[in-house]
């Protein structure tokens, strides 16, 4: 007699493929986060960018046997310095028309690379005017005294870089030699929140500057952002005066302003007679004040930039070279 079998229990069906589509597009089956707005995108892209700094900068610190092959370095977010060979600036004596600035920025500096107190400082106004010419020259003349001995170190950041100040004070506070910082042509634009990275190292934070470092900037404004942007932080603030302040008080955190003013006629002329001179351009004084006041007409403006491309000019007609330092 043959025996009985169990049925077996039934699986359920399989769904089709059209049901497990139709489930999956389903609202119930899985809810889809709304994506972020692009405002909070940059937020989060600074912020990362923020840590990549700081760790970079708290994770490698500068050797002082690297530091002394160069007396100049390109600062790189990421946390290198990059040495200068060579640092393209002109003489110190060759600044023409800016005696009381050079007399005020080489006394403070001075004063920083022998240890003394000294101040940020902060050289706006006129293009063209010597501002970071004055900055390079006054760093190689101090740098070459005896009681300094090469000791004080320029380094560069430039402008899109600021966010990543607090990581270079990081990599430098260990430091034995003494630094100036110098970022040029400085400002502000727009909604950009950098500059608060800035005000945090001049203020000093909970770390306080390093006492072996110090800030000089050029800028064409005074106040480093412009008015428009001012103005709308005043209207859309809760607290307007107090908004504006923030910002304007950037600049106060800079104990030095050293402005520079268009030159006069004069004074363009002295510009180019010294650069002939210091380059042996030899050329006829009243022909040389000629050519170099229509240089200027041409050009519509009088500046120490504006007298350098005029011998630049001459030099190459008369063929001869212009030998920098």
């Amino acid at each position: 007699m043959a025996k009985k079998t169990k049925p077996k229990p039934s699986r359920p069906a399989r769904p089709t493929a059209k049901k497990a589509a139709a489930r999956r597009r389903s609202p119930a089956a899985k809810t889809v986060a709304p994506l972020p707005d692009s405002t909070t995108l940059d937020r989060i892209a600074r912020a990362l960018e923020g840590i990549s700094a700081h760790l970079a900068g708290s994770s490698a610190q500068p050797a002082d046997t690297a530091l002394a092959g160069a007396e100049a370095f390109v600062w790189h977010p990421e946390g290198r310095l990059a040495p200068v060979p060579k640092v393209s600036r002109v003489d110190l004596d060759l600044l023409q028309g800016i005696d009381r600035m050079r007399d005020t920025l080489i006394e403070n500096t001075e004063r920083f690379a022998t240890g003394l107190p000294a101040n940020n400082a902060l050289l706006w106004g006129a293009r063209g005017m010597g501002k970071s010419s004055l900055v390079k020259a006054a760093h190689a003349s101090v740098n070459a005294r005896p009681d300094v001995a090469g000791t004080l170190k320029l380094i560069e950041i430039h402008r899109e870089d600021i966010e990543s100040l607090p990581a270079l004070m990081t990599l430098l506070r260990a430091s034995a030699y003494r630094f100036i910082v110098f970022c040029d042509d400085l400002s502000f634009d727009g909604n950009d929140a950098s500059y608060k990275s800035l005000k945090a190292v001049l203020e000093g934070g909970i770390e306080g500057r390093p006492d072996n470092v110090i800030l000089y900037a050029t800028s064409n404004r005074r106040h480093l952002l412009p008015r428009d942007m001012m103005e709308n932080e005043r209207s859309t603030a809760i607290n307007p005066g107090e908004a504006v302040e923030e910002k304007v008080s950037l600049s106060d955190r800079f104990g030095l302003w050293l402005g520079f003013h268009k030159c006069s006629q004069d004074e363009f002329l002295a510009m180019v007679r010294g650069y002939c001179k210091h380059f042996g351009v030899a050329i006829d004084d009243e022909q040389l004040e000629r050519e170099a006041l229509e240089w200027s007409t041409t050009r519509g403006s009088r500046s120490g930039r504006v007298a350098w491309q005029f011998v630049q000019d001459l030099a190459g007609r008369l063929r001869v070279r212009l030998e920098t330092k």
